[in-house]
């Protein structure tokens, strides 16, 4: 029996390793990470079911851009910038494609 994904799709396993890498370099603490995204969980929780997909990883990429603007690692229009840029790559890139920024 083959096993099922740890992640839905490629960009919740991304998120999540970047998180990991933030906060091995040092940036964030992992109990502050993990106070903040159980507040942002919470938060969004009880607007709607959270499943472990997209819903949760909205939330997971909503607490790391919040965390990187109040470090001061990432300016706010910074982040809007890169997503901006990011969101335009993946719309010109072919269904299947890796996205290229």
């Amino acid at each position: 029996m083959r096993p099922e994904p740890a992640f839905e799709a490629p960009w919740h396993a991304q998120l999540f390793a970047l998180t990991v890498h933030l906060n091995e370099a040092g940036l964030f603490a992992w109990p502050d990470w993990a106070a903040r995204f159980g507040a942002t969980l919470k938060q969004n929780g009880l607007e709607r079911d959270l499943n472990g997909g997209d819903d949760y990883f909205a939330a997971w990429l909503e607490t790391l851009e919040t965390l990187l603007a109040d470090s001061g690692a990432a300016a706010p229009d910074a982040v809007q910038q890169m997503r901006t840029k990011w969101e335009a790559a993946y719309l010109r890139t072919p269904h299947g494609m890796a996205v290229k920024l």
